[in-house]
């Protein structure tokens, strides 16, 4: 029934218009998107390129959907009625059409993670599913199949525009341990003002602690978080290497057999491996073939 309702929903916006862009909108050659794939920290960046922007009016959730717009939440005639040059969301793969392009990766390892928690936050998955379970589908891009899998994201951009003056390039790790230097290349990215006051003062606004209190009062009021889950936060732990304590090994080994190129070209070192030769080592065997992944037990509502 629910997904009769989903469809009719859709069908109504389609008709009248209302249907968010997504990868239909209409794209203008002074345009920048922020792209990432799914819980890689592209709602952070989109604060901080908001407080960069215009830190006398600091950016809340309430109104973040009309200072940088998220191609899946707004319709493509309203896009258009944006003022230029526009900054906006997106978590497509590779897209000619993006003249300018901040790319921001994290380790799929808690990318994993993050994306687990916002799937039982959004209901899509109950709590009776395992992280075990839910990493089967996630490999397997069961979860949103339009974005593919962190891999296939990853190549798309890196593999097409990856040393383009028009593309650049963040990890999220990075943007954690020196938050004022990749700010300042943002800046710099956008053609803005690269003062260190003014990147100190868009990195405050743009903090996790801020961000959390606004989610606590705002929630409601914007699309991603306003029919989810209260007891479970959008913005989370903002930390890397949770994986290490939380994610099976047979999760981590299975994903960094079937990543381990581009995990170590992004600068992610697999860690599953044994010691077979002296002064070699060999990744360990993933917990189940690529078979079993495709017979994933998870189900999303």
């Amino acid at each position: 029934m629910s997904n009769l309702k989903e469809r009719l929903v859709a069908y109504a916006k389609m008709i009248t218009k209302q249907q968010a862009a997504a990868r239909g909108l209409t794209v203008f050659p002074d345009d920048t998107f922020l792209v990432s794939f799914p819980r890689s920290g592209n709602t952070w960046t989109r604060f901080l390129v908001c407080n960069l922007l215009d830190p006398e009016h600091p950016v809340s959730f309430a109104e973040l959907e009309t200072r940088i717009p998220e191609i899946y939440f707004v319709p493509d005639r309203v896009l258009r009625r944006c003022a230029r040059p526009r900054v906006i969301k997106s978590h497509e793969c590779f897209d000619p059409r993006y003249p300018k392009v901040i790319y921001i990766v994290r380790d799929p390892r808690d990318v994993l993670i993050s994306y687990y928690e916002f799937q039982l936050k959004k209901g899509a998955i109950t709590d009776e599913c395992t992280l075990e379970e839910f990493s089967l589908g996630f490999m397997r891009s069961a979860v949103q199949p339009k974005f593919g899998s962190w891999r296939d994201h990853v190549v798309s951009w890196t593999g097409t525009r990856q040393g383009d003056s028009n593309f650049l390039l963040l990890r999220y790790e990075d943007m954690l341990a020196h938050t004022q230097q990749e700010a300042t290349k943002i800046a710099s990215f956008l053609g803005l003002d690269t003062n260190p006051e003014r990147i100190a003062r868009a990195i405050e606004l743009s903090s996790a602690d801020r961000m959390r209190r606004l989610e606590k009062e705002q929630a409601g009021q914007w699309s991603a978080t306003k029919d989810t889950r209260k007891d479970k936060p959008f913005v989370r732990k903002a930390v890397s290497g949770d994986w290490k304590l939380r994610l099976p090994q047979s999760c981590v080994a299975r994903m960094e057999t079937a990543w381990g190129d581009v995990m170590r070209r992004m600068g992610y070192e697999p860690v599953t491996a044994t010691q077979s030769t002296p002064g070699v080592l060999t990744p360990i065997a993933p917990a189940s073939t690529q078979a079993e992944i495709g017979a994933s037990p998870v189900l999303f509502r």
